[in-house]
């Protein structure tokens, strides 16, 4: 059997790097972390300084979405503001009607989802929001802070950050 004939062992991390999604390349990745971790710094400090709240879980997975994937269709304004506020809208609603209870954690993400994909507004994280809002049992300001408030902020801080650093992404 001649050399040709043999086939090459592929290396592994030729085999990993073709069954996992290639990342972002060094620069683009370490300008998205320094974009979520400024965002969240600023929603951290804001809540502890001011005593408005302004951080809740969802806006992590947020941040990444809008920096890691600046100009996907789950980053754009639209879907960051209107998904969280629907479903924190519905969470509300789920949780005055049912109370809490494994049940209105359930109906609340799935009407969540639904209500963002009928409205084109679907952002991942916000279907959080429901959960955050049975849990909390927050009462009908929790739209304005967080919700509003903090998603707000996180697209202004993406909208200034990508104008920064546009080349980049």
């Amino acid at each position: 059997m001649s050399e040709n004939s043999i086939p090459a062992r592929p290396r592994p991390y030729s085999v990993l790097r073709s069954v996992v999604m290639p990342g972002l390349k060094p620069l683009p990745a370490l300008l998205a972390g320094f974009g979520a971790f400024l965002t969240i710094l600023l929603l951290a400090e804001l809540t502890a300084r001011a005593g408005a709240p302004l951080l809740i879980a969802p806006f992590g997975a947020s941040c990444v979405v809008v920096f890691a994937l600046p100009k996907g269709p789950l980053a754009r304004p639209r879907n960051v503001i209107g998904g969280h506020l629907i479903s924190a809208t519905i969470g509300l609603a789920v949780l005055h009607l049912l109370g809490p209870s494994p049940a209105a954690y359930a109906i609340g993400v799935g009407l969540a989802t639904a209500a963002m994909a009928l409205t084109d507004t679907l952002h991942p994280p916000a279907g959080a929001d429901p959960i955050v809002v049975v849990m909390t049992g927050a009462a009908w300001p929790f739209l304005l802070m967080p919700i509003l408030g903090g998603a707000l902020l996180i697209v202004a801080m993406a909208l200034c950050f990508r104008r920064l650093a546009v080349r980049y992404y």
